[in-house]
């Protein structure tokens, strides 16, 4: 993993004492992250979030008066967060709140580490945009992608969906998966947005190739896409209904 300058600043949110501690000596035992304070409940979280700047947040869910997704549902620019909780059953939640990973106690440092690992590569995609290698040569049609050493034709009729991957991201079509050195943002920059649309941090979808949505979950080819709370109100703009 490639150092970075600036560690990320960390905010612990928990009212176990004893969890506090272990993730804050775990952060302590991790080189690019540095704590930059503790709460013991999801209201005093709130009030630093919005007076010190949190580059990661880790996450109790089951906490007293406000839960931690209760939290985030109040945050309009939430940090990058790691839900640390001792239930697998808010994962579903989780995810449609595009929590970048969720840790289920008891914590190890590997799986700490692991985690946090995941939270660094984003920070440092975000500051430092991967290279944007999709060449679009003028036409609403088609593009070409660089796929290994080849230019790969892509029509954008086939194209079902686009799904981020680190650095990379999937152009899924019926017949095919390219994987691509690039952005997201790269990706909405060349497809043309009368036919596509990004539904969640991760995906970009062809409006035409819908199926159906349910619970604010896309399905194209069987294939179930959250669309995130973010994204929903210009997702259900774009639909065609009545």
């Amino acid at each position: 993993m490639a150092e970075t300058a600036i560690p990320l600043r960390c905010l612990v949110v928990d009212d176990d004492p004893l969890a506090l501690q272990i993730v804050e000596n775990c952060i302590a035992s991790t080189s690019f992250l540095v704590h930059a304070g503790s709460c013991d409940s999801a209201i005093a979280a709130a009030e630093v979030l919005r007076t010190q700047p949190i580059d990661l947040l880790f996450l109790d869910v089951e906490m007293p008066l406000m839960s931690g997704l209760d939290l985030l549902r109040t945050l309009q620019h939430p940090p990058l967060v790691i839900l640390i909780t001792s239930s697998k059953s808010y994962a579903v939640e989780a995810f449609e709140h595009e929590v970048l990973d969720y840790v289920v106690k008891p914590i190890s440092y590997a799986r700490f580490l692991q985690a946090a690992q995941k939270a660094l590569a984003t920070h440092e995609s975000r500051s430092n945009p991967a290279p944007e290698p999709i060449e679009a040569p003028g036409n609403d049609q088609f593009t070409f992608v660089k796929v290994d050493s080849k230019l790969v034709k892509v029509l954008f009729d086939e194209v079902r969906y686009v799904e981020a991957l680190g650095d990379y991201v999937h152009i899924v079509t019926a017949k095919s998966k390219l994987i691509v050195y690039s952005t997201m943002r790269a990706v909405e920059e060349k497809f043309p947005s009368s036919l596509f649309v990004r539904v969640h941090r991760s995906f970009i979808v062809n409006l035409k190739r819908i199926q159906t949505i349910e619970d604010n979950t896309v399905i194209i080819d069987d294939k179930h896409i959250p669309i995130g709370q973010t994204y929903q109100r210009e997702v259900f703009q774009r639909l065609n209904r009545f």
